[in-house]
């Protein structure tokens, strides 16, 4: 068995993403608890919880619509599981949901600086100059 990643439809795997973004957002990055979690959370967003290969929820991702196309965010890997393509299934994921409802959209997402090889090595171009989100350094990344 492989590590897996899935839409969200119980409240315990959405508690199980909330509680992996806190860690990785809030506690590791000093995120703003207020800005990482957001009206969207609740109200538009689609979450994915994806979990390493004994069943542990090991990363989060939500996406969701906007004025601009479809809006990837909130990927977040827990320390324990990176480098172990936790990222790469949750990415995989999502993008299928995306293309099936919506292949026509342009999909984007503001990447950290740290992760910008990342999204590259899945098809992401960047656009623009870097900027600061939440004290960190992004780049809007767009699915070529």
């Amino acid at each position: 068995m492989s590590a897996s990643a899935y839409r969200i439809t119980d409240l315990r795997d959405l508690d199980a993403a909330f509680t992996i973004r806190e860690t990785v957002f809030v506690a590791g990055q000093g995120v703003p608890a207020d800005l990482e979690n957001d009206e969207h959370d609740r109200r538009d967003a689609r979450h994915y919880l994806a979990r390493a290969t004994e069943g542990t929820p090991a990363g989060a991702a939500r996406w969701r619509e906007t004025e601009n196309g479809v809006k990837l965010e909130r990927f977040a890997v827990l320390e324990a599981f990176r480098n172990q393509e936790i990222g790469a299934t949750l990415l995989h994921a999502v993008l299928a949901d995306v293309r099936a409802e919506l292949p026509d959209k342009e999909v984007y997402l503001n990447a950290q600086l740290r992760a910008v090889p990342f999204y590259e090595r899945h098809g992401f171009l960047k656009e623009g100059e870097m900027f600061e989100e939440a004290g960190l350094q992004h780049y809007r990344m767009v699915l070529r």
